[in-house]
């Protein structure tokens, strides 16, 4: 059968765009460089002889550095406040983009607050100006946001875009994965605090692939080039008296890797570890970090 020659073009134009939206999602999937990046999220700057060499061996180019946290001020009903400003006690490794991370409680994206984003930035650009840290091209904002502060929160991001007008990035948990993705150039993936601190008796709170896998179904149409961060830090609570220290194992890391990059190859190319820290640093062997940071 001959079709029409109107309807052949219509075929042709429509089989264009479709064949046009998935190659444009194809590359907002990776449109990241490939790099290794560490979290830095201590109140004082410093780093050690152990560290240095860290950052060096794997070749980390950059550093998510917490500057401060946002938080509510419930006692004198100010709105959202700073809280534990980092200070910068070290001077900053050499060819290593310095990124400013920013965690807001998510009550504060309850309500809009005017301003906020304009004083998030303007107290960020000065605490570069007053440490001497030139160059900074990007933040990032972290916050656990729910269906309830999600738009609120997203609306906040657009302003910090306007304000900053520079490139912003922004954290996304796994729950988060089945929201509409956030105004941001990319996300980071947190996978790590997946469970419920209430079951350490069953599973380890800080990452299980079984808490990992529900979620792995959004990961390949997820329309937000993506960081994977992974945990290598432990966690102790005293529960009724008892210290009860979380760690996770190696073999489950690379599991959870394994398993999300199965589902979007693009996953590989820019790994992130939570957090520098001498401890977290021997905590593992150095092949186990090779392969976390393998691309």
């Amino acid at each position: 059968m001959i079709l029409p020659l109107m309807i052949m073009k219509k075929i042709t134009i429509w089989s264009g765009l479709f064949l046009c939206l998935l190659m444009t999602g194809c590359q907002r999937q990776e449109e990241l460089e490939e790099g290794n990046a560490v979290y830095y999220w201590r109140t004082d700057f410093r780093l050690d002889s152990t560290e240095r060499v860290f950052l060096n061996q794997y070749h980390i180019q950059k550093i998510y550095c917490r500057y401060f946290d946002v938080v509510m001020d419930t006692t004198q009903g100010r709105g959202p406040m700073p809280n534990a400003t980092i200070s910068f006690s070290d001077t900053l490794p050499r060819n290593i983009e310095i990124i400013p991370t920013i965690y807001i409680m998510e009550d504060c994206m309850h309500q809009s607050h005017q301003g906020l984003a304009e004083k998030l930035v303007r107290r960020i650009r000065q605490m570069n100006e007053t440490n001497g840290i030139p160059n900074v091209r990007e933040i990032q904002i972290d916050c656990d946001y729910t269906v309830r502060s999600r738009n609120i929160y997203y609306e906040f991001l657009r302003e910090v875009k306007q304000a900053w007008s520079q490139q912003l990035s922004t954290t996304i948990r796994l729950h988060q994965l089945s929201m509409t993705p956030p105004p941001t150039d990319y996300g980071v993936l947190m996978i790590y605090n997946t469970g419920h601190p209430e079951n350490y008796m069953e599973r380890n709170p800080i990452l299980d692939i079984r808490d990992v896998s529900p979620y792995l179904k959004h990961l390949n149409d997820y329309p937000l080039p993506l960081s994977t961060a992974y945990p290598v830090f432990s966690w102790l609570r005293i529960i009724r008296g008892v210290h009860v220290e979380h760690t996770v194992e190696a073999e489950e890391i690379l599991k959870v890797k394994r398993a999300v990059e199965q589902r979007r190859d693009g996953l590989k190319r820019s790994i992130i570890t939570y957090h520098l820290d001498k401890e977290n640093i021997h905590r593992y062997k150095p092949e186990i970090y090779e392969e976390i940071y393998h691309h």
